[in-house]
């Protein structure tokens, strides 16, 4: 989640082309209805790989995955080859902000009506006080194998799929804003609906859905309902994140977050478990933010109500 100071982004950019695939039928039969597809399981064991993979990331580049250092190109090329090798349309967006070059990462899936898109995405740096596996490992880590699994199970949605990760969070919602902006007024309102995943993992965890979108909150409050979890309204981290230059330019955003420095309550200790008056990430922004710093059943949760809303939302 972004520190406070604002940030700018300037530079040309490429948008992702995407393909459209057709079906046909036979010629004055009426097409047989589709049961929509069950979301499946996130496996948190995956989602928990990809984090070891940016702590290694970082502790080989200064122990920081942050703009403009080496650990956070690194860590947008091991998203994009895994992505590149599982079918995806990728595209690097690049911007500048501070004087560094930063970087977008956007994957399409082909297929779907791109008249109708639903994004789910995560910012991919870190600060540069530590590797950042919570803030934001933890939501790009289950973004990424969100998207794996689309194409691992060869899901066909009926609307468009398009997972981003962002550069630049840290400074100021840097690389989504350059992305809302420089969507075309056409493409932007192709978006159906864009899904914010910023600290879904935290040690102390909370169980927090935006009240934005009402479809997209109905749709996690009913997933977590389903498995007997509460969840409360998400303020701390409100207007922090990448969703809001998405709900700035009129597009339906949602999202999940599991507690950044807040304290927990003694009531919300009572309903989710945890320690009552310490934070729910005593790590945020600090160089403790390691593969230690995550609780498994919050990023297990968070990651299959991830998975639930993009095939509810898409199908």
């Amino acid at each position: 989640m972004k520190l406070s100071v604002p940030g700018r982004a300037t530079a040309a950019a490429a948008v992702a082309a995407v393909t459209l695939l057709t079906t046909g039928s036979i010629a004055g039969a009426a097409p047989a209805p589709e049961a929509a597809a069950a979301a499946p399981d996130l496996p948190v064991a995956n989602v928990k790989a990809h984090l070891t993979q940016f702590q290694s990331i970082a502790t080989a580049n200064g122990g920081n995955r942050a703009h403009g250092r080496a650990g956070y190109k690194a860590s947008l090329d091991y998203v994009k080859a895994k992505l590149d090798a599982a079918g995806f349309t990728t595209t690097v967006q690049q911007f500048t902000s501070g004087g560094a070059t930063g970087y977008n990462l956007i994957a399409d899936w082909p297929g779907g009506d791109t008249n109708q898109v639903i994004m789910a995405g995560s910012h991919l740096d870190s600060v540069t006080s530590g590797p950042g596996i919570n803030d934001n490992g933890s939501g790009s880590a289950a973004v990424l194998e969100a998207a794996l699994t689309v194409a691992r199970t060869n899901y066909q949605p009926t609307k468009h799929l398009r997972f981003a990760w962002w550069g630049a969070e840290e400074r100021g919602l840097v690389g989504s804003r350059y992305y809302v902006n420089n969507l075309s007024t056409a493409n932007r309102d192709r978006i159906s609906g864009y899904l914010n995943f910023d600290m879904i993992g935290s040690p102390n965890p909370g169980y927090f859905v935006y009240d934005d979108d009402p479809a997209i909150e109905k749709t996690f409050k009913d997933y977590f309902a389903g498995i007997g979890v509460a969840t409360e309204i998400e303020t701390e981290g409100d207007g922090r994140s990448d969703h809001a230059p998405f709900k700035s330019a009129g597009v339906p955003v949602g999202g999940l977050f599991t507690g950044a420095s807040n304290t927990k309550s003694a009531a919300q200790a009572a309903k989710w478990g945890g320690t009552a008056g310490q934070s729910f990430d005593r790590c945020y922004h600090s160089s403790c933010d390691t593969t230690s710093n995550i609780n498994d059943t919050a990023l297990d949760r968070n990651g299959d109500a991830l998975a639930y809303a993009v095939w509810e939302l898409s199908s």
